[in-house]
């Protein structure tokens, strides 16, 4: 097929005849290692970090006739070395939808892993989905994106973004009428990750090349329904809480604000979350690959369990229910795995239905023998 690309279920889904099993494939890919995905209306979109090796564009259009559509153009998927970072995807680690239907991309502006980051090149895209149209660039400087950080993900909050940084261990407050972006938080224990907290995946410590166990900061995040609460922690766990009254003041002291910070939710590592209206929280266990729920109450129920579901990175919930899951397997990748590689190809982008409408819930299923999570 086109592109070494293959398109399962979407378009069913969106007709009328959807799958009924737990976990759909969706779409594979031998191109692209994707990490992140956003559905808008009948389009989705798919996006990978360059570090990974992948062949495909950062960011893409899964197409109806089986190929990958760089979006919003080519020329913005087409980053080398010596082009100005400005206006080309240097490494993409994150979509999201914000609440008026536009798309935003999180570029780390970082070509390596644990590399420097380039001139100009943290940033967040907002476009259009359906349009491809650029609507606006926020550039991450490097009062709020350092040497050493990594932007990793993106969350909204009223006329608030809020972001993650990965490398260094910060959250990044942005005003999204102005465009001024704060780093708070900056070193403090609640973004940091904690060393007696390995990531174990298929029997292993992950490690870097330099077979120190991978750590990673700040990392995931979610807003409360209510909007009064930001919810963040490494990797690694365990998660933490802010009021988002102080974190959304400028005037705010940063001594005051650490002292705001709570502890949340104690979660082993995971790949990525995603919180419904209610607050009930869906997220992905690296360890035993596994996706759960907790509710607001705090009760944990594993949902699935699946070998597929290797690092199963940042999920999307649709407002339907649909929980898409792109399959990133990067603990498999030569960084890793003292320069081999051990992908599986193709890579998986795989959805599951975790509640039977917008209001509704999921009984847990039994398939493979569910384990319980840790």
């Amino acid at each position: 097929m086109a592109a070494g690309f293959f398109l399962y279920g979407f378009w069913a889904l969106h007709s009328g005849n959807a799958r009924t099993s737990i976990l759909d494939v969706q779409a594979s890919s031998s191109e692209l290692d994707w990490n992140a995905v956003a559905i808008s209306a009948d389009r989705v979109i798919v996006a990978g970090p360059r570090w990974t090796g992948s062949h495909g564009p950062s960011v893409a259009i899964l197409t109806k006739q089986g190929a990958l559509q760089a979006f919003p153009t080519v020329e913005w998927n087409s980053w080398k070395p010596g082009l100005d970072a400005t206006k080309h995807f240097v490494n993409v680690n994150a979509l999201h939808i914000d609440p008026e239907g536009a798309l935003w991309v999180v570029d780390t502006g970082t070509p390596q892993f644990g590399g420097p980051t380039l001139v100009n090149g943290p940033k967040l895209v907002r476009l259009d989905p359906q349009t491809g149209n650029v609507l606006r660039i926020y550039a991450l400087g490097p009062d709020v994106a350092p040497r050493g950080s990594y932007i990793d993900d993106i969350r909204f909050n009223g006329p608030h973004a809020y972001l993650t940084d990965a490398g260094k261990g910060a959250i990044l407050v942005l005003d999204i009428a102005t465009g001024v972006c704060r780093r708070v938080l900056d070193g403090v224990p609640a973004t940091q990750a904690r060393p007696g907290r390995p990531i174990v995946m298929e029997g292993d410590v992950v490690r870097t090349s330099n077979g120190a166990p991978l750590l990673v900061n700040a990392d995931p995040l979610e807003v409360s329904p209510d909007g009064r609460f930001l919810y963040f922690g490494p990797l690694e766990g365990p998660w933490s809480k802010v009021p988002t009254a102080l974190l959304d003041n400028p005037a705010t002291p940063a001594a005051t604000l650490a002292a705001s910070v709570e502890p949340w939710a104690d979660l082993p590592p995971i790949g990525g979350s995603a919180m419904d209206e209610q607050g009930a929280l869906y997220f992905t266990v690296l360890k035993d690959k596994t996706v759960y729920r907790r509710d607001p109450d705090g009760r944990i129920t594993p949902l699935v369990s699946d070998d597929r579901l290797n690092w199963a990175d940042a999920p999307f919930l649709t407002h339907d229910g649909q929980l898409w899951l792109p399959v990133a397997q990067l603990n498999r990748l030569p960084q890793f795995q003292q320069g081999r590689s051990r992908v599986a190809l193709p890579f998986l982008l795989l959805s599951m239905k975790v509640r039977p409408g917008r209001y509704g819930r999921a009984a847990p299923t039994t398939e493979r023998g569910i384990r319980s999570g840790g």
